[in-house]
């Protein structure tokens, strides 16, 4: 049994990665209209994508961007990524930090958001948004899947630091992952098959990222590690309650999954399963109130749906401003295909509206 499951997921890391390019990795090819350079900020290597000086302009709006890949492929220099960010560079004649940081299983949770972390404080140094000739007050953080779940993780982490000088200004998940706490929500059980993303293969991506053993999937599915038993789970019960914060078009008729007896020693094994840097959704209200301008991108034909709008829905009750993007045709990882072969009129649209978004909030 075990030795299927893991064929059918080395089956499909095998089909991403074609897919996403990760070994299609792109020198730094500038053009006319993009200067884009490879750099290292505080010991994280990232691509650095900036527009032409205008004669009367003296500083340029920025996003780091961090990309998705389940904390485990792709990569700032793939095809797919490269050309999302020139065209951002682009469209929003914006310097765009595209974080290249290390991959499970070269390294493992919390290392991943360490690196993200790191090469984001470094930018938002005034000295190095000088030398891009950034304008401080207009930065954004942003990302995709994984890259999403690190970016909300990043400005959590920031909104704690009371000596940063420099603050985003905004942040733009898209389709984000960001709790590991319930995989039986509306989403996860209508898309529990979907391609792209099936619900296995997302709970062992939460494996692989915590280091953790593929005999625990069936217990993560199930909910054993957050069942009413389990004491260290209680505690956020109350913050991911897709009954109460999801509409009812979401909900549909779908019932909970909660177990009366589960295994505590699951979270004894994957701690991280209740850290919030690993897992954003789970924070507390006081650090939601912190959060900046919020934008959230999901897609119907996702797991990660709910994710995200349980997100918005949270950061709004706090008082953060949300703008939830939703599309009712579109599926997980769409937006970075709108190159040939992989040219899907979803990530056109998805790319266009989230733009479109940076450019009038940023």
């Amino acid at each position: 049994c075990h030795l299927i499951h893991y064929l059918r997921l080395s089956h499909h890391l095998i089909v991403l990665n074609y897919v996403i390019g990760t070994f299609d990795k792109l020198k730094s090819v500038s053009s006319e209209r993009v200067t884009i350079t490879d750099a290292v900020f505080d010991g994280v290597e990232v691509r650095v994508f900036e527009p032409p000086a205008k004669q009367d302009e003296t500083l340029k709006r920025s996003v780091v961007y961090i990309h998705g890949g389940g904390w485990a492929l792709a990569s700032a220099r793939t095809s797919l990524y490269n050309n999302l960010c020139r065209i951002m560079a682009e469209s929003l004649n914006a310097v765009v930090v595209s974080v290249e940081y290390r991959l499970v299983p070269e390294v493992c949770f919390p290392e991943q958001f360490h690196d993200a972390l790191r090469a984001t404080k470094h930018f938002l140094h005034p000295d190095v948004l000088a030398e891009y000739s950034v304008d401080p007050s207009r930065v954004a953080i942003s990302g995709d899947s994984a890259g999403g779940n690190l970016a909300a993780a990043v400005c959590q982490q920031l909104s704690k630091e009371e000596h940063m000088a420099v603050r985003p200004k905004l942040q733009a998940l898209i389709y984000p992952v960001l709790q590991a706490f319930d995989f039986n929500t509306p989403s996860y059980q209508q898309n529990m098959n979907m391609p792209v993303l099936p619900r296995y293969v997302m709970i062992n991506y939460w494996i692989d990222y915590f280091n953790g053993n593929y005999d625990l999937a069936h217990s993560l599915v199930i909910n054993n590690h957050t069942a009413l038993d389990v004491s260290q789970a209680l505690s956020f019960r109350g913050r991911l309650n897709w009954t109460s914060l999801l509409p009812s078009s979401f909900k549909k008729n779908y019932k909970p999954v909660i177990q009366t007896t589960g295994k505590a020693e699951i979270v004894q094994k994957l701690p991280a399963l209740l850290d919030v840097r690993a897992v954003p959704l789970l924070a507390e209200n006081e650090i939601l109130q912190r959060q900046p301008k919020t934008y959230v991108l999901t897609c119907e034909n996702d797991v990660l749906r709910d994710d995200g709008v349980m997100y918005a829905k949270r950061l709004e009750n706090a008082g953060v401003e949300v703008t939830l993007d939703h599309f009712d045709d579109c599926f997980h990882g769409c937006m970075i295909f709108t190159i040939w072969p992989t040219d899907f009129s979803a990530g056109v649209q998805t790319r266009n509206s989230y733009i479109k978004w940076l450019d009038e909030n940023l």
